[in-house]
Order: structure tokens, then sequence, then C-alpha cells
């Protein structure tokens, strides 16, 4: 499985990506500088964690019209994967690619501990060798992953099955509306996700509950 990292300058998650894919999937990722416009031939492109250019205006609001966006808004489209994580998911959110937005934490303060999630939809490319229902461990690290949508697109959503995790046991640590931690797209191919399952693929992580998702992708793309 082919994959690419988007690096954009105050993104500091790129490196725990890196080897999380290079670990499960067995082949170095390529990675792609922010000022770039074209993304070479992968299965899967990730858009890491972090403070893309300290969170200015709001959080990924900068990042998601910098050059390399628009040749991903171009590889979504034509069915390429696409993975945000954090601050990627607030990117992919304020680049139209997901719907709703992430607003600051409820309580207004930066979070970093490690919560519960439960698996929702199993149908999914990022999702289909968890068990439906399934709850496993996450850690999140976020100032801004209060999970937003207006009434007519959370029910969207939520008919439309695009709701893949949810917090789960009382472990919401940000406020999310219906406790969303993680949703995908219409088409299904890109999913935007608070917690951060690429630090939780190994033993020395204190676990590999977060390599199930990569191992998804792994199955979908190469059988």
């Amino acid at each position: 499985m082919k994959s690419a990292v988007i690096l954009c300058p105050g993104l500091n998650r790129d490196r725990d990506m890196l080897h999380a894919l290079e670990l499960v999937t067995g082949v170095k990722p390529v990675t792609v500088w922010h000022t770039e416009t074209k993304i070479p031939d992968v299965d899967l492109i990730v858009v890491p964690g972090g403070f893309s250019y300290g969170d200015y205006l709001r959080a990924g609001a900068i990042a998601a019209r910098s050059p390399v966006l628009r040749a991903v808004i171009d590889k979504a489209a034509s069915g390429v994967y696409v993975l945000g994580v954090c601050n990627g998911f607030q990117i992919l959110t304020e680049a139209g690619l997901l719907p709703g937005a992430l607003m600051r934490n409820a309580h207004l303060k930066f979070v970093c501990r490690e919560v519960k999630l439960e698996t929702v939809n199993t149908r999914t490319a990022f999702s289909n060798r968890f068990d439906a229902g399934q709850v496993w461990r996450c850690p999140v690290a976020h100032h801004d992953g209060n999970y937003f949508a207006d009434a007519e697109t959370l029910k969207a959503i939520e008919d439309n099955g695009q709701v893949v995790f949810r917090y789960a046991e009382g472990s919401n640590p940000n406020g999310s509306i219906h406790d969303i931690a993680g949703i995908v797209n219409a088409r299904g191919n890109v999913l935007g996700m608070m917690p951060h399952p690429e630090n939780l693929v190994e033993p020395l992580q204190g676990g590999t509950d977060g390599r199930l998702l990569f191992e998804s992708l792994m199955g979908e793309l190469v059988g």
C-alpha cells in the first residue's frame, strides 16, 4: 500500500504517522510539502496532527488553503483514500472535504489523555477490521476537537452512516455533539478523526488498538 503524508509548517505528528504507516504496511511513505501542487500516485494520503500555521485564524484554516490541499481535493475526487487526524481532521473540514466544524473544546482547555472509542460503522475502508460496537483505546491531544454540525447536516451524516467512531463510556473529552470522534464523507473515501490511532500501533506505545485502522486500509487496498 503506497501512502503519502502531507507536511505543513506547525504539524508535529508527521513522524509518528510515517512510522505507523511503514510499520503496518512495510512500505515507506513519501512526504509532500505544503507548497507542492502535485501528489504522487498513492493509495492513501494522510494529513497528520499538530498546529499547522500556529492555528492562526482557526485551526486548519490556513493549511486548508495551501497549494497541496488543492491537490488533495483533486485526489479525493478521483477516489484516492484520505485520512485526516486531529489537525488533519480540522484541515479537511476547513477544505470542505468533510461536513461540520471543529470548535474549541467545551471546557476551553487543551486535553491530552487516553479515551475509549466505539466503532459504529464497520462498512468503511477505515474500519472493516473492527467488530461492530467494538470499544478500543486511543490517545487524544487537542484544543479544538469539539465537533459540531447544524441539525440538517447532523441528521444527514447520521442517516447515511457517516459517523464511524464515537467517544464511548463517558470519555468524550471535548463536548463533541453526539459524541462524534470520526466521520467519513458521503463517498466513504475520506475519514477525519480527532484521536490519534498512529500513537497506539505497537506494544512500546502501550498497546496496538489503533493498528486495526491501518490494517483495515491494508485489507481494502491489498486484499
